[in-house]
């Protein structure tokens, strides 16, 4: 139900014509892709829209700021390629749930200076610019703020 309630709004908000055929077709396809995300069983307790409830902004805000640092930071190694000492490392992964997994391995893809070339059960594998890069993903920061994210309490170290 909330899946289709924030669908709908998402639509609302982005569509910006409301007119009776518009509203029938817009109407139509959210039925069709609820009825697709019911059918592959995608739709339950981890994808929900409020499991991350406040927090996400918080997060987003907080992800923002890290992303603008590794901007500054790359582009001051972009300047002194000697200080480019590009490696390959590996961090254990504290999160349950597959959607924290994911959001972990994709905040330090969006993260300049740090790639994940690998996601398993409870390890990223991760190629990073430079040592600076890579002691960012080895202090555990990006995955306590994501347990804290998921509302766990449990984090790497």
């Amino acid at each position: 139900m909330f899946l289709s309630l924030t669908l709908a709004g998402l639509w609302l908000a982005i569509s910006g014509v409301y007119k009776p055929v518009i509203f029938f077709l817009g109407g139509a396809s959210l039925i069709l892709v609820v009825w697709i995300a019911l059918r592959m069983r995608i739709v339950g307790d981890e994808h929900n829209p409020l499991v991350f409830s406040w927090r996400l902004p918080v997060f987003w805000l907080w992800a923002l700021g890290q992303i603008i640092q590794a901007n500054l930071h790359v582009a001051r190694l972009v300047f002194s390629p000697e200080k480019i000492s590009p490696r390959i490392v590996s961090v254990p992964v504290p999160h349950k749930s597959s959607l924290g997994k994911v959001v972990y391995g994709n905040t330090c893809t969006l993260t300049p200076g740090t790639v994940t070339i690998g996601l398993d059960r409870d390890t990223l594998v991760a190629h990073a610019l430079d040592e600076q890069s890579a002691q960012s993903l080895v202090s555990g920061r990006l995955a306590d703020k994501i347990c804290w994210l998921e509302g766990s309490t449990e984090s790497q170290q």
